[in-house]
């Protein structure tokens, strides 16, 4: 599965998994698989809940999901994960 890494606007850049609890928060979400979703919709919205939902896991405080995350947010690529 890839990973996000997450600039938010403070500076402040990490680097998440999406792991099965991030991808099953996800999938109740919107119904239906990652791939399907980002595929059909081609939206940075479902980028950015991922980003939230990483964040949240890793006790990072952050508000509600909605205009003001993304405003804390600078920039969310998606990483490919190294295989080891």
């Amino acid at each position: 599965m890839a990973k996000l890494k997450i600039t938010r606007a403070n500076g402040e850049v990490s680097e998440h998994k999406i792991t099965p609890g991030v991808e099953y928060a996800f999938e109740l979400k919107y119904g239906a698989g990652i791939s399907k979703v980002l595929r059909d919709h081609e939206r940075q919205t479902e980028i950015y809940f991922l980003a939230h939902e990483c964040l949240r896991r890793a006790n990072v405080t952050v508000p509600i999901f909605g205009i003001e995350f993304i405003d804390s947010l600078e920039t969310v690529e998606v990483l490919d994960e190294e295989k080891k």
